[in-house]
């Protein structure tokens, strides 16, 4: 049995270490992870095969299959993520709202690491690499405990950045991976508040929900949402069309893919003579609404749509298709249906995007710009932990600075109070 309370304590204290290291060694060890990962590919692709093929096995859903795979390209990403974020700023060397008080007192806010970050994650092996490179730039030692589906990935994985660590006299605490994927432990993991500074979930509502409820740690809540895009009766519906299939088709399975297409009821049936043709070249399930249902006429993937539908994170080739009135009833739409992390309308009036935007409770809200953008790499960010969706602290993705929280630095001459 895993003595999570003793691991939870290793990494604790490298947290100590880490938290002073300087940031030429925490890039020497980045880019050292990334050759050890590099020249063990074949091992790191031999235990992926094995999690797929038990996933297959179990009959585990096609989206959950997709994002536990490894390919060449994830794995050349996945890679090349970890030399990106040695190359970026150290976002502990942040100086930032310096000023002298009339007291005497020379006071600045430094940026400086949580401590200890908690992460539970389900199928994404990836996952288990980008969280500890950011968190080892950002000067935190992580917890990690990953899904049952990609164990013996994450395994490979966690032995190996632990061998690059060791290498260059690190503590490999400093990367701590629960291995036991047990329920019980996911609860024992909860109550570490004394070691654990910061819980961020990766995954599905259940899992988001669960921590929220049960943890006594503070939790940081992302990666859950209905993606939404609105089609105004001003936009180029030419252009739009390529819009609707990158978000949809790029990658289904990602939190940001399209889950519900809102179109304004003056272009709805042209608009969707113009897509069908994209969406049954890629064979998405069309889950139509009202009268958006009479508009698709033969197409061969067509579904009525349920009420219901409209909560559903599809995940896969599959999307609602709603007919509305106009902007004010696509905001509506947002927030009966759990718009919170990345949302788009297409328009040419200013006055429309200028609603939309200002409405959207969502982490991220674009204007002609497909939602598959919320990431951190496109951001211009580096890899992120998640893609944060609540209002404290961090929106949208939480990348090096957002893993950091501060502390008032407070300077004086041998200065008394008066």
């Amino acid at each position: 049995m895993t003595d999570i309370v003793e691991l939870a304590k290793a990494c604790r204290r490298a947290s100590y270490d880490l938290a002073v290291l300087e940031t030429s060694k925490k890039n020497e060890a980045l880019n050292n992870i990334a050759k050890v990962l590099q020249e063990h590919k074949d091992e790191i692709f031999s235990a992926n095969k094995l999690d797929v093929q038990q996933a297959c096995d179990n009959k585990l859903n096609q989206a959950l299959v997709d994002r536990l795979t490894l390919n060449d390209s994830r794995f050349t990403e996945m890679v090349e993520g970890v030399k990106k974020v040695a190359l970026l700023d150290d976002p502990t060397d942040r100086l930032y709202d310096g000023r002298t008080l009339e007291n005497g007192l020379t006071l600045y806010k430094r940026a400086v690491p949580f401590g200890v970050v908690g992460v539970i994650y389900e199928a994404r092996p990836n996952v288990t690499v980008d969280i500890a490179a950011l968190c080892l730039k950002s000067g935190n030692a992580c917890f990690l405990r990953g899904g049952k589906e990609a164990i013996n990935t994450n395994r490979v994985l966690h032995k190996l950045i632990c061998s690059a660590l060791k290498n260059l006299g690190l503590d490999e605490h400093m990367v701590t991976f629960l291995d036991d994927t047990s329920r019980e432990y996911v609860a024992k993991m909860l109550a570490l508040n004394e070691y654990i500074d910061v819980l961020i979930p990766r995954g599905g509502e259940a899992l988001q929900r669960m921590c929220q409820k049960e943890s006594s740690i503070p939790v940081i809540i992302g990666g859950f949402g209905i993606s939404h895009i609105f089609v105004d009766e001003s936009a180029d519906l030419n252009r739009c069309v390529d819009i609707i299939i990158n978000a949809k088709t790029q990658k289904p399975s990602a939190c940001n893919s399209l889950d519900t297409l809102l179109l304004h009821e003056k272009i709805a049936q042209k608009f969707i003579e113009l897509l069908t043709p994209k969406l049954k070249e890629k064979q998405v399930t069309v889950f139509a609404h009202g009268v958006a249902y009479d508009y698709f006429k033969d197409y061969p993937y067509l579904q009525e749509g349920k009420s219901e539908d409209l909560d559903r994170e599809f995940l896969s080739l599959a999307m609602n298709v709603k007919v509305i009135s106009d902007v004010y009833e696509a905001v509506e739409q947002l927030r009966l249906h759990h718009a919170s992390h990345s949302d788009a309308i297409l328009t040419d009036s200013v006055k429309n995007a200028k609603i939309f935007t200002h409405a959207a409770g969502s982490a991220c809200v674009y204007v002609n710009a497909s939602t598959r953008f919320s990431d951190g790499g496109q951001f211009g960010l580096g890899a992120e932990v998640a893609i944060s969706t609540q209002k404290l602290h961090a929106r949208g993705p939480m990348a090096l600075q957002e893993l950091t929280t501060y502390q008032y630095v407070c300077e004086g001459d041998y200065l008394t109070r008066r």
